[in-house]
């Protein structure tokens, strides 16, 4: 299922940048950046329950926010792209290691 997870950590807080650091490391291991605090990631149910507990164990919900939209198995469907930085799609496109 494709989810999109959004952030906001507050860096000016201590531990912020590392906590923005250590989200976005998270996210890059499950799925790819599309925008500065913005990832598509392509997961399955029990992917997607270790990812958001991971994530929630790093952000501080006194100072943070994160947001999840479950666009679901034809998520892909759904998204439409406009403009620059076209964001390969993981499941169609080649991928060379």
């Amino acid at each position: 299922m494709l989810v999109l997870i959004t952030y906001d950590v507050c860096v000016i807080s201590e531990g912020g940048t590392r906590r923005l650091r250590r989200i976005a490391k998270t996210c890059l291991d499950y799925g790819m950046r599309v925008q500065n605090s913005v990832f598509e990631c392509e997961v399955t149910p029990a992917q997607f329950v270790i990812l958001k507990n991971e994530l929630i164990d790093i952000f501080d919900p006194e100072e943070d926010s994160l947001r999840f939209y479950m666009l679901g198995k034809k998520g892909r469907q759904k998204v439409e792209h406009i403009g620059a930085k076209p964001v390969a799609d993981p499941v169609n496109d080649a991928l060379i290691l």
